[in-house]
């Protein structure tokens, strides 16, 4: 047994009470799957997670992949091996995608779950298993002949990645310099250098690899709008068949030494730098391509959110584990009495608050995410049923909620796993715990797919402005329909109270960030307030919707415990879930007053500083 510990009741929990995901299911929604099918499948890829793919876990990241500069390929140990391709086999990357490359119909907050999962379990292992994520994007996206590549190349086990960051042009990719020359048969040389990309090569785990590569075509204009993307194998292939053949132009020339989730081959990637051309077709028939690789960043930035969320379970779970075995100190009421018998330490204050705000982050992001991929998904009978949203206000909502997902979730993760740490003491520090590594493989989180400031500034800018407040609206009264639904017995009647109080407040925030917006329409320097405030700004939306879904899960919790019958197991579940809302609501919401305070006071002065100041 591996370091990975799952949570498949609260994932059941989510998808099953809270969402009604269920009742869809059993309806005939997602084809053949029912709900009974459904939870044997999250049981299976919970013991999958926690078994073999969990297993090189530590081992992965004590002796990384090294690289071969005559092949110019990666080289992996025998059991990050045997986790990749347990994982590979599996066919569980397959899960919700098209079934024209051998998908399988579910509901996308399953799918993220079963994700979490087996990402999380070991987060080196998914870089080697992309290709079928990135087959479905080249079938959304490509040509009949490239669908079929999307399908053949799955049935063939192909890996496959994103291609975006360069050298000199991270975040502002319009400054990207690889370009794309026309053949005028079809077909495209490639000539740049790509850094950062992960899984740029996956050694022996699969025969053929291709990359989905951001590349401006000669003669096109400047900025964004000039790219496109293209496909380029790393070996030539018979356009039918698939059946391989000579290597193209296309070499990894360096993998990255980082600090965490060692064993992900993080490569430089150079196009038709090393002898011969590097081939690759325009994806579809139209140059689109910013476009189009931001349906891949999509994927990949819910994927990071879902990350950091899965890591800080397994995480909380194993420090609440430890915290009940851990004998020191005496009751705080007796601290005095040396003859005081010595308790756990979750009989003491501050551990407590601790482990309520890993679960509360825990339980509460896990919950946001799920309630985002409702937005996501091909069936749009859920979002229809959850909140009246249509099809295209479906698309506008998840675009507003992924900064959300990755951005803030990432940050609130990496945090509140220091918790975890500390619950454990010095002993956390240690690797004889999985904590310190999980920091150091979740701190990329925040980095990866953009910066916090970046998907903030797109969180308010794109999110928010450009689409005219309307998924801001709409999530916003959500949250104040269900705040202002309360009974007069109801037992979250003054957690209601002050999720409606948050709310205002974060219309305030808003208010306040527009508003500089429109001075800055004539004095350019106000925009300089928005930058520096779109960060808390993220935080605070963040904090109301973990504050909400946490009152959801309560509100169904405490129905829950009136029907007849319940376990104690469940009655203790369920009584979790009230205590947890509560805590947050008391604990965390009253603090978004002094943001709002802080937005609606914001200065220029950090920019009259000068560098040399600093």
């Amino acid at each position: 047994m591996g370091h990975y510990k799952s949570n498949v009741r609260d994932i059941e929990f989510n998808l099953f009470e809270v969402l009604g995901v269920g009742k869809l299911l059993d309806e005939g929604h997602y084809g053949e799957m029912d709900a009974s099918m459904a939870r044997a499948m999250l049981q299976e890829a919970a013991r999958l997670a926690e078994g073999p793919i969990a297993e090189s876990f530590a081992s992965a990241d004590r002796h990384p992949v090294s690289f071969d500069s005559e092949t110019h390929e990666i080289v992996l140990t025998k059991s990050l091996r045997r986790s990749v391709m347990a994982l590979k086999s599996s066919g569980w990357s397959l899960l919700g995608l098209p079934e024209a490359i051998g998908g399988q119909r579910a509901p996308m907050a399953m799918v993220w779950a079963v994700r979490e999962m087996l990402y999380v379990a070991n987060p080196a292992v998914s870089f080697y298993d992309m290709g079928p994520a990135m087959a479905g994007v080249l079938f959304d996206l490509g040509t009949p002949q490239q669908q079929h590549w999307a399908a053949r190349s799955q049935e063939l086990g192909w890996a496959a990645t994103m291609v975006l960051t360069e050298p000199d042009a991270g975040s502002d990719v319009g400054a990207g310099r690889t370009k794309a020359t026309d053949q005028g048969d079809g077909t495209w040389h490639i000539e740049g250098v790509k850094r950062f990309i992960s899984g740029g090569d996956v050694g022996d785990t699969a025969e053929n690899l291709f990359h989905l590569v951001l590349a401006r075509p000669e003669g096109a204009g400047l900025g964004t709008k000039g790219l496109s993307l293209f496909f380029v194998p790393k070996y030539h292939f018979d356009p039918v068949t698939l059946e391989l053949g000579e290597r193209n132009g296309v070499y990894v020339t360096g993998v990255e030494d980082k600090m965490g989730i060692k064993s992900s081959p993080t490569c430089e990637v150079s196009f038709g730098t090393n002898g011969s051309p590097a081939v690759g077709w325009l994806v579809g028939d139209k140059h689109n391509g910013i476009a189009q690789m931001f349906k891949v960043l999509e994927n990949a930035r819910m994927m990071v959110g879902v990350k950091a969320a899965g890591t800080l379970s397994t995480a909380y779970l194993s420090a609440l584990d430890y915290a009940k075995e851990r004998i020191q100190g005496a009751d705080l009421t007796r601290a005095t009495d040396s003859a005081a018998p010595r308790v756990p330490i979750t009989r003491h204050p501050e551990v407590r608050r601790m482990l309520l705000t890993q679960k509360a982050y825990t339980e509460g992001l896990r919950s946001l995410y799920m309630f985002t991929a409702v937005y996501q998904d091909p069936t749009p009978t859920l979002a229809y049923g959850l909140s009246g949203a249509d099809p295209t206000l479906a698309r506008s909502v998840n675009d507003f909620l992924l900064p959300v997902v990755k951005g803030f979730g990432s940050e609130r993760g990496y945090d509140t796993l220091k918790l975890s740490l500390q619950t454990l003491g010095g002993s956390g520090y240690l690797q004889d715990y999985p904590f310190e590594q999980y920091i150091r493989d979740t701190l990329i989180d925040t980095l990866y797919e953009g910066t916090t400031p970046i998907q903030a500034q797109d969180f308010f800018f794109r999110k928010i402005i450009r689409d005219h407040g309307r998924a801001f609206e709409h999530v916003l009264t959500l949250v104040e329909d269900f705040a202002t639904f309360a009974h007069p017995d109801d037992s979250l009647l003054g957690e209601r109270q002050l999720l409606a109080i948050a709310t205002t407040e974060v219309r305030d925030m808003a208010k306040a960030l527009a508003g500089y917006l429109v001075v800055a329409q004539t004095e350019p320097s106000e925009i300089y307030k928005v930058g520096a405030g779109s960060v808390r700004f993220l935080y605070a939306v963040g904090d109301l919707l973990v504050a909400w879904r946490l009152l959801v899960q309560a509100d169904v919790a405490c129905g829950a415990l009136h029907k007849d019958n319940v376990s104690e197991e469940d009655a203790s579940f369920y009584r979790g879930k009230i205590a947890v809302a509560s805590f947050f609501a008391k604990n965390v919401l009253p603090e978004l007053n002094a943001t709002r305070a802080i937005l609606a006071a914001l200065d220029n002065d950090v920019m009259t500083i000068e560098e040399s100041e600093f």
